[in-house]
């Protein structure tokens, strides 16, 4: 790093000092009187940082001036960024202080009776060495506040990443527990929320008002707020303990706090019941993952109470693949082309209800043709069609085809 303060002669330092005392006094004066934050008693902690940091600052400025040396040691600048971070000042009113204070020391300088008999050269190097060695002291306060950020913002991810963790726990946290949890995280529990599973599940809760994330494995949760926060003002969706996540705009700000990365989000509940929503989209987000909840969509956000029966068929895809079989045995028995066009027509008819000009219109055929494929399919399942039971299952089998539990025209094999 540059050394400017070698470049003013040796004997300036020692005859600035003793016009320099009472400096400090000066600098920490123009501080305070130009910097909100700093407008308070010189007592305490504060009193001691801020008047010791100003009159090393000084002293350590003028002992440089004529030698090559680095800075060297700024623990004590360093200590004081942080400092300043835990007392809750912010980066612009530190970075304000110094420049106030720079402004004042020159003007001492400047003013001071041995300047005036300096060269303009030596002028020029005095200015340039001052303004360079408090870049370097600020850099290094702004270092230490930077650092205290990250530790705090780091102690706060862990605190709600723990808080989701205990969210998610089966069976449930106690509630005392959960608001004592909450509470260190730094969260208001809202009247209702709802869970968010997705990739990188913390930079996305720190796009959405009132969430929190963490990266849990194999994929992150965010934890949205929906309704109102207890004891507090409305949620995003601007009403008080009542949730309308199908409210105007609170769906659109998800999708654009998710950008295009894919997500399922769990059903709305209360906070006791927090566990569920997660556990639901967890038990849907290897389905989206596999485009089995909109096939064919470039859909990125699914619902998971949409996806109910998917969801029940993939949590047993034994019991599913079999029930699969045992329904759509009978079209076993036709030949190719026959059993395509019956599964087709059965489809078709059992969406409609057994309307016969529904189905004839879905299957762009003559409704007598649907009665005549009909006949054949009753020889086929015997009196399965007519029986409510058997006539679920069948439609259930059918809708495992080509739905979300498969994303195919066949079942898993069993």
């Amino acid at each position: 790093m540059d050394r400017p303060w070698s470049r003013v002669p040796g004997w300036v330092g020692a005859a600035l000092r003793p016009e320099l005392a009472g400096a400090t006094d000066e600098v920490i004066a123009a501080v305070r009187a130009e910097v909100p934050d700093y407008a308070r008693p010189l007592t305490g902690r504060f009193g001691m940082r801020i008047t010791e940091g100003v009159s090393v600052a000084l002293g350590q400025f003028i002992d440089l001036l004529g030698r090559d040396e680095p800075l060297g040691d700024a623990v004590v600048y360093r200590a004081l960024g942080q400092l300043e971070h835990r007392e809750g000042r912010t980066l612009a009113a530190l970075q304000s202080a110094y420049q106030v204070g720079t402004r004042t020391m020159w003007r001492r300088l400047g003013g001071s009776t041995t300047a005036r008999q300096l060269p303009p050269e030596v002028i020029f190097s005095l200015a340039e060495a001052l303004f360079s060695y408090v870049e370097q002291i600020s850099a290094a306060s702004v270092a230490g506040w930077a650092y205290e950020e990250s530790s705090r913002a780091s102690s706060m991810q862990a605190r709600r990443h723990a808080l989701v963790e205990l969210l998610a726990r089966q069976p449930p946290a106690a509630p005392a527990e959960v608001e004592r949890v909450a509470a260190a995280a730094g969260w208001v529990l809202p009247g209702r929320l709802a869970a968010l599973v997705v990739e990188d599940a913390v930079a996305v809760a720190g796009r959405l008002p009132g969430a929190i994330g963490a990266d849990l494995d194999p994929v992150g949760v965010a934890i949205v707020s929906v309704g109102a926060t207890r004891n507090g003002p409305a949620g995003p969706t601007g009403t008080r303990g009542e949730p309308t996540p199908d409210g105007t705009g609170w769906l659109d700000r998800l999708r654009a706090g998710l950008g295009a990365r894919r997500a399922v989000l769990g059903p709305v509940v209360e906070p006791a019941q927090a566990h569920r929503s997660i556990a639901r989209a967890q038990a849907a987000w290897p389905l989206h993952v596999a485009g089995l909840l909109h096939p064919g969509s470039d859909e990125t956000l699914a619902r998971a109470d949409e996806h109910l029966l998917a969801l029940l068929l993939a949590a047993e895809p034994q019991l599913a693949a079999d029930l699969y079989e045992r329904a759509v045995a009978p079209l076993r028995t036709l030949p190719a082309g026959a059993a395509a066009r019956g599964e087709e027509t059965l489809r078709a008819w059992l969406d409609a209800h057994g309307d016969i000009t529904a189905t004839a219109a879905a299957l762009h055929v003559h409704p007598q043709t649907v009665r005549y494929r009909l006949a054949g399919l009753r020889d086929a399942f015997g009196g399965a069609l007519d029986d409510p039971a058997a006539r679920l299952e069948l439609a259930v089998a059918l809708r495992m085809s080509v739905d979300s539990c498969t994303g195919t025209d066949h079942p898993p094999e069993p």
